[in-house]
This record gives structure tokens, sequence and C-alpha cells, in this order.
């Protein structure tokens, strides 16, 4: 039953009843544009023409008009004319006239128009009506604004959408101010630093300012003072962006985050209006944290304008940031957080001590640091035992945090796609290699030549860096196309600080297994080393220009690390340059030769790993084993993963001997053939077995 007596409009539970109409101000150009449009249709005249008041009078004469309006201020009259009448006048067919068409005609007054009806009726038989109309243009005047309204219009619509839908007061106004997004108390940050793994140093950099807000007397007791600004500087996906959530998520200040493009727009002064419309608001509410994401956007050194000489909006942003963050005023108690992946396009005004007193470096992930990342992304994956995190952290060097995140979702998702329960290891193996190789192409078309060719080539990189001693290990090869590669070789690489010549000239003979192998067991080479000759090249380069390595022009380095670059000449002569050729050269022929050496040394072996590669399309690591035995070599990476192998192996039997003990020790209590009658002697026994073992 319902209850009528609720003139509030309250429903049963104390709260309002939804409004069912919300008005829209668009609502109200729609419906000016319908009427004027309506306005429009509804006064046009499909044909009319203004014929002279002599002509008009021999049509009424043959009975020609069906119907008069006179216009009394305009002092003209339009004249409804009889199909025949019309098709006459007008000179076109009936099924051309349209709707009813008239005829216009000026006349003296109405008042002697009247008169000359009068006249019409008795001498002519003229039975028409006529209507004298009151002057009302009101209609003329709406379609004469029409083009005015719209504009207005469009106008309203325009600057509506250019102050970000900003209503009230502000309209237009509200270009110049920030877009910088507030994190206090009533929006907080769920972020905190138990969420961002690895990182160990920066984040206790990080954790250090936030150490201060919190407890300033702890450092200013001693003379200290707060830093202005810390840069996070690193690779894309490294953690930067989370790290600046975890700030927000455990400082317990206020948070400004933004983008360097936000302070870009199509206005001139805009971007400067909006970095004191941001240090303003940050001021207000100090001690305050502002982060400014992608700082490259405007921080972009001075003087490298492209614009050649014209204004730049971002060198008059740019300018403003400098003033807010160390200029004349004082902005005490506002933090400035940035980060960036291009810190070598920074202006060096930007990078000084007083503004950004801090460059915290987020780099790669090294191993321990992977582990970490695998086990937090790891925690909503539902996987079995046979994951191995240590290996996962091993199989993904120079894999970011972004990169390792992609590598669990990917494996779910293979689970799910071929219908598993669990995710298992050769889930999270496929995940790499479609990150690493790119998508499996099994339905590519090769010929059996093209095939036999691919597996010689990688047969070859497999053959020369299993006989290396600085070679990374392999892990497997496989002839099935990824990407645009047609074969590739995954290989654990050691994780280095430092790399010697020999290692560099190791790489570099592995690399050219491929091609050698080729020429070696082919006789003819191929395309399909492009990618290989392509590293080959740019390492030699580095190997002469840059690490010096070369015996003709040794201890020299060409490399600017300020990433300033040498203008447009080069930092040496021509005559240096073909000395830098000819090395390079050298370097790759000398390895060249090397690799074809091995491969001939060992011609049966890579034979037969051809032979297993064209037949399987993927091996591994024990098959190079079996062909050529294990390497003479064991790396840095093999030692750790053979420790690891053993570790988990004593494990292993150490738990099976305490099973087969606690199992023992079960039997003797269960056994009900004991051998004395007294069971204070089974437990005798019991406690002796226990002691003794």
């Amino acid at each position: 039953m319902e209850n009528n007596n609720n003139p509030l409009g309250k429903i049963p539970g104390g709260g309002k009843r939804p409004k069912l109409f919300k008005f829209n101000l668009y609502w109200m150009y729609s419906i000016i544009a319908i009427m004027l449009i309506a306005l429009y249709w509804l006064n046009d005249n499909p044909m009319s023409r203004e014929i002279s008041f002599t002509q008009f009078e021999d049509i009424v004469k043959e009975g020609g008009v069906e119907k008069i309006s006179v216009q009394s201020k305009n002092r003209t009259l339009e004249a409804y004319l009889t199909d025949s009448m019309a098709q006459k006048v007008f000179n076109t067919s009936k099924e051309k006239l349209g709707r009813q068409p008239v005829v216009i005609v000026t006349i003296p007054s109405a008042e002697k128009f009247a008169d000359m009806e009068a006249i019409w009726r008795k001498d002519y038989g003229f039975h028409g009506d006529v209507k004298y109309d009151k002057d009302n243009n009101f209609t003329d005047l709406l379609i004469s604004l029409a083009p005015f309204l719209l504009l207005v219009v469009f106008w309203i619509f325009l600057m509506r959408r250019m102050s970000g839908g900003g209503g009230g007061g502000a309209g237009v106004f509200n270009v110049g101010k920030s877009k910088a997004q507030l994190f206090d108390k009533d929006n907080a940050v769920n972020v905190t630093f138990k969420d961002v793994a690895g990182l160990s140093e920066a984040k206790q950099e990080i954790e250090e300012i936030v150490e201060f807000l919190k407890n300033p007397s702890k450092y200013t007791e001693l003379g200290g003072k707060i830093p202005k600004g810390a840069l996070l500087v690193g690779p894309p996906g490294t953690g930067k962006t989370l790290l600046a959530k975890a700030v927000a998520g455990e400082a317990n200040v206020p948070f400004f985050s933004l983008s360097g493009s936000d302070f870009v727009e199509m206005f001139v002064g805009v971007g400067a209006s909006r970095v004191r419309d941001l240090f303003k608001q940050a001021k207000e509410k100090s001690p305050c944290i502002v982060f400014i994401d992608e700082i490259d956007a405007v921080g972009r050194a001075r003087g490298k304008n492209p614009n050649m000489g014209s204004n730049d909006e971002r060198e008059n942003t740019l300018n403003q940031l400098l003033t807010e963050m160390d200029g004349f005023g004082s902005n005490s108690g506002v933090i400035i957080l940035a980060a960036t992946n291009r810190a070598d396009i920074l202006d060096k005004a930007l990078l000084r001590a007083g503004r950004f007193d801090r460059q915290i470096y987020v780099e790669l992930p090294d191993l321990n640091d992977r582990k970490e990342i695998f086990r937090v992304h790891l925690c909503p994956v539902k996987m079995d035992e046979t994951i191995d995190i240590d290996l996962l952290a091993r199989q993904t060097p120079g894999f970011s945090g972004a990169d390792i995140a992609n590598v669990c979702n990917e494996a779910a998702l293979i689970a799910a796609r071929n219908g598993k329960n669990a995710v298992q290891k050769q889930d999270f193996m496929d995940a790499v290699d479609r990150i690493v190789g790119g998508l499996e192409k099994k339905s590519k078309i090769t010929t059996v030549d093209e095939k036999r060719s691919i597996a010689i080539h990688e047969a070859g990189h497999a053959t020369v860096s299993w006989f290396l001693e600085h070679a990374s290990p392999l892990v497997k090869v496989t002839i099935v196309p990824r990407g645009k590669a047609l074969g590739a070789a995954w290989y654990l690489p050691e994780e280095r600080q430092i790399t010697t010549k020999e290692q560099m000239l190791d790489d570099l003979c592995a690399t050219l297994g491929g091609r050698a192998a080729e020429e070696v067991f082919l006789g003819k080479i191929s395309s399909g080393a492009a990618n290989d000759l392509e590293r080959v090249t740019k390492q030699a380069y580095a190997m002469v220009v840059y690490y010096g390595m070369s015996d003709k022009l040794p201890n020299i380095s060409y490399y600017d690390s300020s990433g300033q670059e040498y203008g447009f000449s080069k930092p040496y002569s021509d005559e240096t340059a073909k000395i830098i050729d000819s090395e390079v050269s050298a370097l790759i022929k000398q390895e060249y030769e090397r690799a074809k050496t091995i491969l001939q040394q060992y011609a049966d072996g890579h034979s037969s790993l051809t032979k297993i590669l064209i037949e399987k399309e993927v091996i591994f690591n024990e098959d190079l084993i079996n062909i050529f035995g294990k390497r003479p070599w064991i790396s840095r990476s093999e030692e750790i993963l053979a420790d690891e192998e053993a570790k988990k192996e004593k494990i292993k039997t150490e738990n099976a001997t305490k099973e087969k003990q606690e199992e023992k020790v079960e039997t003797t209590v269960d056994n009900s053939d004991s051998t004395s009658d007294n069971p204070d002697d089974d437990i005798k026994d019991i406690i002796y077995y226990e002691s003794k073992n």
C-alpha cells in the first residue's frame, strides 16, 4: 500500500528521493537550435514571385486568386493562386510547384486596396478570402538574429571546454590554474614502502625525507636542513612513480601530483601561470610534497629550442619553475619530487643544489631485487610447487619491475588459455620467451632449405659459445620463428659490474658463430645474420672509440658522458677515422676466423646438433652436454646454480632421512609383538633408540 503522507519527498530510510530531472545548460542550447530550425521551415514557401499590380489585376479578372493576405505596414499582399493559374504564371508543371505558390504585389495602401476589392467583387465576380494581417516582425527578427545566436552559443561552449569544464564565475580564467591532483587525509594513497620491492638504496633516501616531515626536530637540532628537492632518475619501468606513490601514502602531509606536460598549453603564458598557482597552493598547505612526473617535458635545457629564436612556452615555464624552487622568495616547507628517464637533457640550472639537492638513481634490479619483485607480483597468482623464484630471477636479467609484472601476468594468461588449474614453471618460461622474443609463429611458411639454414645458423651460435670461456651459458635454442626473428638462442648472462676485453671478444666471437656456420657448412651466406652483424659492429666500435681497447688507439675515448655531444663536428680527424674503421674491421675479422676455427674443430658435434634441432625445433642445455660433454669452464652463474641445486638436494635428503626416522619410531610404538611383556621396557627401548639417533 502506498504511503501518500510524505510531503517532503523523503523515502522510508531517512534519505531523499532521487531527482528525476537534472537541468543542463546544453539542453537550452538544443531547444533554441530546434526552435530556429522550425521557424525557418515554417516560414519557407516553396515557390513565390513578385508581379506588378496590373498583372495581378488581370489574374483577378480571370478568377485565378483563391486567397489574399494583406500586410498593412509593408504595403504588400500575398495572393494564393489556383492550380491552373499557378502553372500559367510560373510556367511549370503542377508536380514542380510544391506547396501552394504565391505572388507578391506592392499596393498603394490598405485603404485603397479595400476600395478596389469592393469593385472586383462587384464587377469581376471575385469571391476569394481577404485577410488584413497586423504587423508582427518577431519571426523575421529571430531569423535575422539566428547566425549571431549560434555564434554566441558556440563561443560559450568553446570557453567552457578550454577552462576544463569549470562552471560558475570562473569561466575562461581557469586556464591559468594548476591541474595538480591533491592527496591528503581525505583521499589518501594506499601504497606504502612495503609494496615497493627492491630499490633498497633509493627507498632509504626517500624514507629519510618522509622521516624529516614526520620528525623534523631530529635533524634540525643538529643544524640540518630538509632537502628542497629530489630527482628520481632511471630507465622506464624501474619504479620511479611507484616510489612517489609510496611517499604519498607514508608522508601524512598534503601531496600534489601532476605531469610535466600539464604545464604546457596552446596559450602563451599559461605554463608560467600554472607554476605560480601550484606553488601558491603548496605554500598554503605546507609542509607538503609536490611530485612532477616526466619533468623533462618542461625542464629541457634552454638554448636548444628548434624554433630558432621564436618565443618558447617551455622556456618561460622552466624559468618560472626555477624562480619558484629557489628564487628571491621563500618556499620553506615545500619539497619537490620529480621523475625522469632523460636526465641528460635537463637544464643544468634545474639540477643544481638548492633546487634538486639529491639525484636518486633508480636502476634496473639485480638478482636479489628481482627475487623480491617476483615475490610481490606472485602473491595474487595461483602457482604449483614447480615454481622456482630463484630460477625465474636468473632467467630475467635486465628486466625492470614493470617487465617482471608483465611476466607474471602473461604466465597467468598462458595457463588460463591452456585450461590449467594453476600456473606452472613452463608457463613462466613461455611468458619470458613471449616477452623477449615475441609471439611464436609456427604457421610461418619456411622451405626445407631455409629450415636447415636456420638450424645450422643457430647451432653455430650454440657450438661456438659452448667452447668460449667467457661466453654466457646456453639455456635453449629454437628455430621456431618469433616476432621478426627466424630463430633464437637464450643464454644465462652473468651480471657484471665491469667487462674485460677478453669477455667482449668472446661475445663477439659467439655472436659471429651463426654467420661463420653458414659459410663453413653451407658454403654460402644469407641475410639471416643481419641482427648479429648489427650488434657486432656496434660493440666493436664501442671497444675502439669508447673503451680504448685498440692497439693503434689505446687509452683514448671519444665518448661524451655529459650528453651534450660534439655539435656538428667529430672529435677526431679524418685520419683517425680511417684508423678506427680499420681497427674495427680487423677486430671483427679476427673473431670471425676464430669462430670458423672452432666450428671446423667440432664439425661432427655441430652436425649432430643441427639434426636434433631440425627434428625437435628446440634444444636445451642437456642436449649440448650429451653431444659435447660438460663445458671446460664453469661460469659464475653456473656455480650459483650448482650451489643452489646442491643445497636443495641436501635439504631434500635430510627431510627424507627425518621422515624415515619418524616412521621407524611410529613402527616401534605401534608394534604389538614386543619381546617384553613389560610396557616400561618398551618405553625404555624407544627412549634409547631416539637418544642413539
